[in-house]
């Protein structure tokens, strides 16, 4: 007996639709951030609480992290809207599509890249800290996160392979 879930389903989609929007809102407020690092100079990284007297190698690295992160919003634009449109094939009922595998693989590409993304964040942080004046943004490596890439590559193969025997058994009957 199938038991649907429309509500979770319909907060998925408000929640994803959400988190689209908040993407592009945190991409322009980095921009942002970017434009008034070059326009207020020292004044913008002082009140960020960078040390940049102590080391001006802060300014280029934290310029640099600026731009990988809004290198990020569009591979995440790319990851919500597939996982967006895998959610509605589950909301009009047959979420074994060939599209659907396709999606997976997109998302555990577009996921990959962003932990790309991130360990070149901590690579610049990393390189531009001294002992006087780090640059401390927070950062860590997670195995959970590779993880999740290895499973999201899997899954979609999982489903290519699932949605070709649905053919093939449709085919024969």
């Amino acid at each position: 007996m199938q038991r649907s879930h429309p509500s979770i389903l319909s907060l998925s989609r408000l929640a994803l639709r959400a988190l689209v929007l908040i993407n592009f809102a945190v991409g322009a407020f980095i921009l942002f951030m970017l434009v008034a690092s070059f326009a207020a100079g020292d004044r913008f990284f002082f009140m960020l609480g960078a040390r940049v007297d102590a080391n001006p190698a802060l300014v280029p690295a934290m310029r640099l992290i600026m731009v990988i992160g809004i290198g990020g919003v569009p591979i995440a634009h790319v990851l919500l809207t597939r996982l967006l449109a895998i959610v509605e094939t589950v909301r009009v009922g047959d979420p074994f599509v060939p599209p659907n595998a396709t999606r997976l693989q997109t998302i555990a590409w577009a996921l990959l890249g962003l932990e790309l993304l991130h360990l070149a964040v901590g690579a610049v942080a990393a390189a531009a800290s001294t002992k006087a004046a780090p640059l401390d943004i927070g950062w860590s490596i997670s195995i959970t996160d590779w993880l999740a890439i290895l499973l999201l590559f899997v899954l979609a193969r999982v489903f290519d392979q699932g949605t070709r025997m649905r053919e093939d058994l449709e085919g024969t009957v």
